[in-house]
């Protein structure tokens, strides 16, 4: 397998060499989102918490907690104190109530913020939808953190967070790097410090390429993750070639990722793929 810099086992030492199923809670609108309308911010963070001992029960390995229910979702530059506050308090509620290792998605693109939530909280990992180069988003124009993000982790004492880096993430158009293959934006990802990469399919719930999978896992040496659309139908041939998977609606009520979580279906992947 090619040799790029900076390989790590950060990854691999958080899930004990494990492949992990990671379940995503997609909270409520938080305070500042279009959506909040004046709720009670303890029954938001309550409903995240039911949502994650939901997923554990199940069998999932690591929870993601993210702040999805803030649509329209605004630049990296413009998430407020409010979201970091909110999103802080919740995930903090999660890792009290959790014995599995919890991270962050802070919407869009906010991985200084995830940073410094996880710093307050004490989540293990943050995930970045954009690490290197640039895409255009429904944001706009949104570019990679990953510089940033490493440096400031490091700044805060908090350098042993692992990142997770989207290639080629879902709800984006590619063609600024169109010339570059999903294999080279791999590469470049780990040559800036992730510690493990995701593959995604086109939108939520679109599910992931297994042969996206095996090309980026040819390219790095890094785990690569499934990042959207496993099934109990697919989970087998995909996790055959991936190293873990993120899931979020295939394991809510109907499939709708703002519903919460059905322990049924999330039993029933975790057995498919088990």
């Amino acid at each position: 397998m090619p040799s790029t810099p900076h390989p790590t086992d950060r990854f691999t030492r958080l899930f004990d060499g494990r492949k992990p199923l990671i379940g995503n809670i997609h909270l409520d609108p938080l305070p500042g989102a279009p959506g909040y309308r004046g709720e009670d911010v303890e029954a938001i963070y309550a409903k995240g918490v039911r949502d994650a001992l939901s997923l554990v029960d199940g069998g999932i390995d690591a929870i993601v907690v993210e702040n999805a229910g803030d649509l329209p979702y605004v630049r990296p530059e413009k998430i407020g104190p409010e979201t970091v506050a909110a999103l802080t308090a919740a995930t903090l509620r999660v890792v009290e109530a959790v014995p599995v290792p919890v991270g962050i998605t802070c919407v869009a693109n906010g991985v200084i913020p995830g940073v410094a939530v996880a710093k307050a909280t004490g989540a293990s990992f943050v995930r970045a939808n954009i690490w290197v180069t640039s895409y255009v988003a429904n944001e706009g124009l949104l570019d990679g953190v990953a510089a940033e993000a490493v440096r400031y982790a490091h700044t805060i004492g908090a350098a042993d967070l692992v990142f997770l880096a989207d290639v080629k993430v879902k709800f984006g158009a590619h063609a600024l790097t169109a010339d570059r293959g999903i294999e080279e934006l791999a590469r470049d990802a780990q040559m800036y410090c992730a510690d493990a990469v995701i593959v995604s399919g086109l939108r939520t719930g679109h599910a992931t390429s297994v042969e996206d999978v095996l090309a980026v896992k040819g390219a790095t040496d890094l785990p690569v993750l499934v990042g959207s659309g496993l099934t109990a139908d697919n989970g087998r041939p995909l996790l055959e070639a991936a190293d873990g998977a993120i899931v979020g609606a295939g394991l809510k009520h109907d499939g709708l990722w703002w519903n919460p979580v059905d322990p049924a279906r999330t039993r029933e992947l975790v057995k498919a793929v088990r």
